[in-house]
């Protein structure tokens, strides 16, 4: 296995008191909801290990995270350029290209990019009854906070894909999918050598460039019969295939990657809750605020400020 344990114990510097509120050029995130977070733990299939935020930082300068308690999640964090440090037991190690680190939930710890050479970051939380022994593999048994790994580009085509997957929505079939691709994806890490990305992407079919259309619309209201039209079929046949492969009525796919859009917005800008709903093609603010409860679970308000993000 190809892992060095370049750590460097330090001082923790005086910028660590900085932090970037509005978000990175590039970046990209998504928090599930917590309904969906519920469904895992019922699953047999993905309770082991599953997640729950994902995202990636580009040249996240000034990005700063303190947690006094630690997190319910353990978090992964994936340098691929630039530097940072991570403060966890009383040390501070400095986290450079190349390396990732572990953090085991319900541990105190605090971390953030270089000022000079911020870093750029691949990271995800993850749960479930197996969360821990594998985070356990990943620290080797939490000695070792910081580890470093050979570069793969399959490594991030995996992650990427588990992303685009979760992108399209939260339909079983996608969740089993990106959930079962997380071992994977974590094994990457612990076995080097053994990784094989091997991935064989489909073709699409009318659903998946419906799906498509419905991400690059985001902005408009669609009706039934645009969506069918624009899928070449009549609308009772488009609705039927739409659910079969996804799990939900179209329109209300549509609404869920509306309100996974918005979350970002309300994640990344300083954008008041009027103008996100303006942004997803809703004229009414408080039809938009009942909508993002129904699928988040709380309101955009209470979103904005739990700050659930890595």
């Amino acid at each position: 296995m190809q892992a060095l344990d370049n750590i460097t114990i330090t001082d923790p510097p005086a910028e660590h008191t900085q932090r970037k509120s509005e978000g990175f050029n590039g970046q990209r995130a998504i928090v599930l909801p917590d309904k969906v977070i519920k469904a895992y733990r019922k699953s047999a299939i993905i309770s082991n290990v599953f997640i729950t935020d994902i995202g990636f930082y580009p040249k996240a300068k000034f990005h700063y995270f303190e947690r006094n308690t630690g997190s319910p999640a353990y978090i992964l964090i994936y340098c691929v350029d630039g530097k940072g440090w991570l403060n966890i037991n009383g040390k501070e190690m400095i986290v450079e290209r190349g390396q990732y680190i572990i953090i085991p939930a319900n541990t105190p710890h605090k971390y953030g990019s270089d000022e000079k050479h911020p870093w750029s970051i691949y990271w995800l939380h993850f749960k479930g009854s197996q969360a821990g022994a594998l985070a356990d593999l990943l620290s080797l048994g939490n000695t070792s906070f910081c580890r470093g790994i050979t570069y793969s580009e399959d490594r991030i085509k995996l992650f990427d894909n588990i992303y685009r997957i979760l992108e399209k929505g939260y339909s079983d079939a996608n969740l089993q999918y990106i959930n079962m691709c997380l071992w994977h994806f974590l094994s990457s890490f612990s076995y080097p050598d053994q990784f094989d990305a091997g991935e064989n992407n489909r073709g699409e079919d009318a659903i998946d460039r419906s799906i498509a259309y419905m991400r690059d619309n985001l902005h408009h209201v669609l009706t039934l019969k645009q969506l069918a039209g624009q899928a070449l079929v009549s609308p009772s046949h488009y609705s039927a295939l739409f659910k079969k492969k996804t799990g939900y009525p179209p329109l209300e796919y549509f609404n869920h990657i509306k309100i996974q859009k918005a979350c970002q917005y309300l994640e990344f800008t300083d954008s008041s809750i009027k103008e996100v709903s303006h942004k997803m093609g809703i004229s009414d603010p408080y039809y938009f605020s009942r909508l993002f409860s129904n699928v988040m679970g709380v309101s955009p308000t209470a979103f904005r400020n739990r700050k659930r993000e890595v």
